[in-house]
C-alpha cells in the first residue's frame, strides 16, 4: 500500500509518522484508517524502528477527529461495521510489540482522542486539548472511547466528559493521568523521542512482553497474572537475558539483540 495520508520518516532509529490531512485537521478518514491498519499490522513489523511517535500535521491539531461527512446516511449496520472496524486497527496499535508515544500536538477529539488513547503513552503539547464530543453529533466514541478513557482517569470522570462533551486541556490531562507528560508546543516529538530512547536502550524482548503483558490486564478473556507468569518464563529464557545478567555482573551497558 501506498502512504497517500501518512507520512513516515526516520530520526535515531525512531519511526515518526505524521498524519498530513492538516486542512481537515487531520480528520480520520476511511483512507487514514485503512494506511494505520497497514502501518499497525504489516508494514511495522517489518520496519527496523525501536519504537514510534505519531502526531498531526501543523500546530492546531493532532487529529480533531474522525471524518463527519463520511457518517452521513450511514445505516446502524454500517455504523457497527465502521466502529469494529475502528476497534481492529486500534487494537493493533495496542498491541504493536514495539513502544508507540501519541505526540499531541493541537487538538485530539473524539476520533482523535482515541487514537492518541490506543497508544501506549501521550506527550501532549501545553496547547493539546483533549475530548469525546460524540454526543454533540447524537451519537456515541465507536472506536474504543468509552472503553479507555475509564481506563486513564476512572468511571465518574469519564462519564462526565462522555456526557458533556467538555474539552479538557492539558495540564488537567496530566492531572487525571490522561497524558503522560506536558511540554511546550511544538516539543511534543522531542520529548517522545526521549522517552523512546531511553527504551530503545533496554531489552526488545522484554519491552514486547511488557506491552503484552499490561494489556492483558484489561482483556477479561485473559488471566494478566497467568500471562505475566508466562512472559517473565519467555525472556528468561532469551540471549537478551543472558546478555542483560551478565552485563549487570560486569558492570557494563548490556548490548541486546533482541532474541
Amino acid at each position: 500500500m501506498d502512504f497517500k495520508n501518512l507520512v513516515l520518516t526516520e530520526e535515531d532509529g525512531i519511526g515518526i509518522v505524521t498524519i498530513t490531512r492538516e486542512k481537515a485537521l487531520n480528520a480520520l478518514n476511511t483512507q487514514t484508517m485503512l494506511e494505520l491498519q497497514y502501518l499497525f499490522t504489516e508494514y511495522g513489523q517489518k520496519w527496523a524502528v525501536s519504537g514510534i511517535v505519531l502526531t498531526g500535521a501543523g500546530e492546531k491539531a493532532f487529529v480533531a477527529g474522525a471524518d463527519i461527512k463520511e457518517f452521513l446516511g450511514m445505516s446502524a449496520e454500517g455504523g457497527s461495521k465502521m466502529a469494529q472496524r475502528g476497534h481492529d486497527i486500534f487494537f493493533a496499535i495496542e498491541r504493536f510489540p514495539k513502544p508507540v508515544i501519541a505526540a499531541v500536538n493541537g487538538f485530539a477529539l473524539g476520533g482523535g482522542c482515541e487514537l492518541a488513547m490506543a497508544c501506549h503513552m501521550r506527550v501532549a503539547g501545553e496547547n493539546a486539548r483533549f475530548g469525546q464530543p460524540e454526543v454533540n453529533l447524537g451519537i456515541i466514541p465507536g472506536y474504543g472511547g468509552t472503553q479507555r478513557l475509564i481506563q486513564y482517569i476512572g468511571k465518574g470522570k469519564a462519564m462526565e466528559l462522555l456526557m458533556t462533551a467538555d474539552m479538557i486541556k492539558a495540564p488537567e490531562a496530566l492531572q487525571l493521568g490522561l497524558v503522560n507528560h506536558v511540554v511546550p508546543a511544538g516539543e511534543e516529538i522531542a520529548k517522545a523521542k526521549e522517552i523512546l530512547l531511553k527504551i530503545a536502550s533496554k531489552g526488545p524482548v522484554a519491552i514486547a512482553k511488557i506491552i503484552e503483558s499490561v494489556n492483558a490486564y484489561f482483556d477479561e478473556k485473559q488471566d494478566g497474572f497467568a500471562k505475566e507468569v508466562n512472559a517473565f518464563g519467555e525472556t528468561t529464557g532469551t540471549s537478551d537475558f543472558i546478555e542483560g545478567a551478565t552485563a549487570f555482573v560486569e558492570k557494563r551497558k548490556a548490548n541486546f539483540k533482541g532474541n
